[in-house]
């Protein structure tokens, strides 16, 4: 996104403090970058969901989508998107408590509480370096 600030800072922010463009015109400058920005990363069937939830008239093209409507389909096209992406950061954990819990189960130690095992996931995070991924 800073690629697309900057360029709101220097086409529409910077003409406004300098006082040379009012401010409605400052809002038209500034929020076309947004809106290509949102265009391209918003999915096209939250799209359609928004557009058909404003009973408006079906847009001819991307200019004729409200901003209104666009701004809730991005954010939740973004939603989906980073529970997507949390999903499946959980799907290694649960299989690596799953092994954890057959062996232990294996060994007979079924009563064993969680706390009293010093925590398995943590240190193989580190060694395999999960930070850097």
């Amino acid at each position: 996104m800073a690629p697309v600030f900057q360029q709101i800072n220097t086409q529409a922010l910077q003409p406004y403090k300098a006082q040379t463009i009012t401010q409605g015109e400052a809002l038209k400058r500034g929020i076309a970058p947004l809106r290509k920005f949102m265009l391209s990363q918003v999915r096209e069937k939250d799209l359609a969901l928004f557009l058909s939830l404003s009973k408006l008239p079906r847009p001819r093209n991307a200019d004729d989508i409200p901003t209104m409507t666009l701004i809730p389909a991005y954010v939740v096209s973004e939603l989906k998107t980073a529970f997507q992406i949390g999903f499946l950061i959980f799907i290694p954990f649960l299989v690596l408590d799953m092994v954890v819990a057959s062996v232990l189960m294996s060994m007979g130690m079924m009563m064993l509480r969680r706390y009293d095992l010093p925590p398995l996931q943590d240190p193989l995070f580190v060694l395999v370096d999960g930070w850097d991924w």
